[in-house]
C-alpha cells in the first residue's frame, strides 16, 4: 500500500467561493452537487437543501445515494455502494466524463468529501470542494435558490459516466485488522476526542477506539469561518501528530468512514501524501467479532 502516483490535481482539492461565482457567472459548464445532512436527524438534509442552495445545485443525500445500507453491520453505518451502482447515480445526476463536479455541504465539508472521495475512487479526476460550502459561498455574494432541485439539464445523449482505475485507495476490516499492531501503519481516528476515547458514543454500541490510532478531530483542520486552514499550518500539524511516522502508512478513519475525508483532504492540501480510507471505521470495526478494541 505504498504512495499512489502523483497526480497534479490534488496539489489543491479545493475552489474558492470566488473563483466558483467567476466561473458560474462566466457559463462554465459545472455541476454542482450539495451533499448537506445530518447525521442526528437524516431527513434533514434535503429540507436544508430546499430551503437555500446554490441555483442549478443537485443534492446528494448520505443515506440513499452515497451509502449502500442493505448491506450488514459489519460493514459499517454508511457502507459504499458498488462503483457501478454509484456511476449510475452520478450518471442521473448529469455527471458525464468530461463533467467538473463541485461538491459541497454547510457543515465541516465531511458530507461534501464523502461524494468528492467517491467520485475519485471511481476515477472521476475532475472534481473539487467548495472551501467554506454554503456560508462562503454567501459571504462572497453568491444567490441562492430555494424549492426542490429541478432535474439536471441534459445533453441530447444521456450522460455517461465510465468507470476508471480508482484514485483512492481503500481499505476493510479484514485488511487492516491484519496490520494493526504492525509496524508501518498510521491510523488517524477523525472522531471527537470524547468519542475517541470513549467517554461517550452517541451512534454506535461500542465506545472506544482501534488500539494505536491517533486522535485529530475533522474540525481541526478547519478555520472558523470553515475554510481549510492554509497549507503550510496543515503540513506542521500532521508533521507533528504522525511524529515521524510516513504519510504513505496512513489509514484515515473515523465513525462510518465520512468525517476522515477532512483529514484525508488536509493531507492533500499539505502536500502530504494522503493515505488510505478504512470506509467501515469504528461502527464496521466494534460489529466484527475478534477485533481488539482500546479506551483512553
Amino acid at each position: 500500500m505504498g504512495p499512489l502516483p502523483h497526480n497534479p490535481r490534488m496539489l489543491s482539492p479545493l475552489i474558492s467561493a470566488g473563483e466558483l461565482r467567476q466561473r458560474l457567472d462566466r457559463g462554465d459548464r459545472l455541476r454542482v452537487i450539495d451533499c448537506s445532512f445530518d447525521l442526528t436527524d437524516p431527513s434533514a438534509g434535503r429540507r436544508l437543501f430546499e430551503s437555500e442552495h446554490l441555483p442549478g445545485a443537485v443534492h446528494a443525500d448520505l443515506d440513499l445515494d452515497l451509502s449502500d445500507k442493505s448491506r450488514g453491520p459489519t460493514e459499517g453505518r454508511h457502507p459504499l455502494p458498488a462503483r457501478e451502482t454509484f456511476a449510475a447515480r452520478a450518471a442521473a445526476w448529469g455527471i458525464g466524463d468530461d463533467t467538473e463536479v463541485v461538491v459541497m455541504d454547510r457543515a465541516g465539508i465531511a458530507f461534501a468529501g464523502r461524494l468528492w472521495w467517491m467520485l475519485r475512487w471511481c476515477g472521476h479526476a475532475a472534481v473539487t470542494i467548495l472551501d467554506g460550502g454554503l456560508a462562503a459561498w454567501k459571504a462572497a455574494g453568491g444567490p441562492v435558490a430555494t424549492g426542490p432541485a429541478h432535474p439536471p439539464k441534459r445533453a441530447p445523449e444521456p450522460a455517461r459516466f465510465t468507470l476508471r482505475p480508482a484514485l483512492e485507495q481503500a481499505i476493510d476490516t479484514a485488511g487492516l485488522l491484519a496490520r494493526v499492531g504492525q509496524p508501518g501503519l498510521a491510523l488517524i481516528d477523525a472522531r471527537a476526542a470524547a468519542r475517541f476515547r470513549g467517554e461517550v458514543e452517541p451512534l454506535d454500541p461500542v465506545a472506544g477506539h482501534i488500539p494505536g490510532a491517533l486522535n485529530r478531530p475533522f474540525g481541526d483542520n478547519l478555520l472558523p469561518d470553515g475554510r481549510f486552514k492554509p497549507a503550510e499550518v496543515l503540513r506542521a500539524e500532521f508533521t507533528a501528530l504522525l511524529a515521524g511516522r510516513d504519510p504513505a502508512t496512513v489509514v484515515h478513519q473515523c465513525g462510518s468512514g465520512v468525517s476522515a475525508i477532512p483529514n484525508l483532504v488536509a493531507m492533500a492540501i499539505a502536500g502530504l501524501d494522503r493515505g488510505t480510507l478504512y470506509p467501515g471505521s469504528w461502527s464496521a470495526w466494534c460489529h466484527t467479532p475478534g477485533t481488539p478494541r482500546a479506551r483512553g
